[in-house]
């Protein structure tokens, strides 16, 4: 297939057409030469396709909230090219057989990339280690493994853990939350908030001394480790002094962590339940400075579809989770970008290039790869210009937990191409 890109804003810099047969990038510069589909990118701005490092699709288990291919259908809307689907199914992706489903199930949707993530426990029980060796030898290829949902508690089986993904050339990616600060009932943020509205909170510290302990066992292993959704200031502090010893830590930030605050339960609205809970504006300003200075390496969205029987429930009993997929380059924008915090090199740093290095898909897969002749064009154009009013109902996910309903957000994604192939035009499923 022959695509031809017309005046295209390269990392917001220079302007150029692109050319893309095969799919890959043929020619960059002024291109007369006619294709079978050809994009006007006056005004946009063009990225290498987006890569989202934590996603939950839901199925096998939970269909009625999200499938394989909804939730493909979000993220190439969204402007993505790769997601790395959670393990936290019915049953749990613990097995190379599981993997192998649902890495199966993205190649039959065809709109993005699925990479499986293996679990790091059987059953996500945390206590005796998955088939890690198997799911990585797999076709599936599994090198991101996760609990997420759960933490992995035991310092000792965290251990190993780390050691085996070690050899395997993967990596652990940990939700960091103490069971014993933040007990089962907690569903917030713990503070003044909390306690005025009766809501059972936990502190910040939950996360704060699991990142602690887990970049000194990366250190003592020689290991990877990568921290999931990061919310407060300490758990930046943790990072930004690990970084600086030379441990092997990454992190990631979810768009509502960088935006929203603890703030928006005064309502009591179930929508903005998530773990970890949404923070103190201090915290949020902290995330922002820590993803513009690289101390945080990706944005993450944490999508986390929800049947509304699970969540239209009073506040404590509500599921976890937002959606994200949809929106989250339109709120990275708005944040980091009109904010001056970040240019859209920086964007493509963070949405695409550092998660596709972490995930391990920027070698064959040929994601997060530069905008230049000879690389995989997989390829994001945005409109950063466009305000955007979200609307839950207009969303093609399953589930309608969107936090962002009736916000103004700025920029839009007006197409996506996977190795070539459109998959959004004009802002819709091609």
């Amino acid at each position: 297939m022959m695509v031809l890109i017309k005046g295209a804003s390269l990392l917001g810099k220079k302007r150029a057409d692109v050319y893309i047969e095969d799919g890959v990038i043929r020619e960059i510069g002024s291109v007369s030469t006619t294709a079978e589909t050809t994009i006007d990118a006056d005004g946009l701005v063009l990225l290498p396709g987006l890569v989202d490092l934590h996603t939950h699709l839901r199925e096998p288990g939970r269909e009625d909230a999200e499938t394989v291919l909804t939730g493909s259908q979000a993220a190439a809307v969204g402007g993505y090219t790769a997601v790395l689907a959670m393990a936290n199914t019915t049953p749990v992706t613990d097995t190379a057989e599981a993997a192998i489903r649902v890495w199966e199930l993205g190649r039959e949707a065809g709109l993005v990339d699925v990479q499986p993530v293996g679990a790091v426990t059987k059953g996500l029980a945390g206590e005796e280690l998955a088939e890690l060796g198997l799911m990585a030898r797999s076709k599936a290829k599994v090198r991101v493994f996760s609990d997420d949902g759960k933490c992995v508690h035991d310092a000792r089986v965290m251990r190993r853990a780390l050691e085996y993904v070690k050899a395997l050339g993967g990596v652990v990616s940990q939700h960091s939350q103490d069971p014993a600060l933040a007990g089962p009932s907690a569903c917030c943020h713990e503070g003044e908030l909390s306690g005025r509205l009766g809501l059972p909170g936990w502190p910040g510290v939950a996360e704060e001394v699991v990142v602690a302990r887990d970049v000194m066992l990366a250190r003592h292993t020689g290991s990877r480790v990568h921290v999931a959704h990061v919310s407060t200031a300490g758990s930046v502090e943790v990072i930004r002094w690990a970084k600086a010893q030379g441990i092997d830590v990454t992190a990631e930030v979810t768009p509502h962590h960088l935006l929203l605050t603890t703030d928006l339960l005064a309502g009591y609205d179930p929508t903005y339940k998530v773990n970890p809970p949404l923070r103190p504006a201090e915290d949020v300003e902290a995330l922002r400075r820590a993803l513009a200075d690289g101390t945080i390496d990706a944005v993450a969205t944490d999508h986390a579809p929800h049947a509304r029987h699970d969540k239209e429930h009073a506040f404590v009993d509500a599921a976890f989770g937002m959606l994200g997929l949809e929106t989250a380059l339109s709120v990275v924008t708005t944040v980091m970008v009109d904010s001056g915090l970040l240019d859209w090199a920086g964007v493509a740093r963070v949405m695409s290039s550092n998660p596709a290095r972490i995930a391990g898909l920027d070698g064959d897969a040929g994601h997060g790869r530069d905008l230049s002749v000879g690389s995989p064009a997989n390829l994001t154009l945005v409109d950063p210009a466009a305000q955007v009013v979200v609307d839950r109902d207009a969303s093609v996910s399953l589930s309608r937990n969107n936090p962002w309903h009736d916000r103004k957000l700025t920029g839009r994604v007006v197409a996506t191409l996977l190795r070539g192939r459109p998959t959004v035009l004009e802002g819709a499923l091609a």
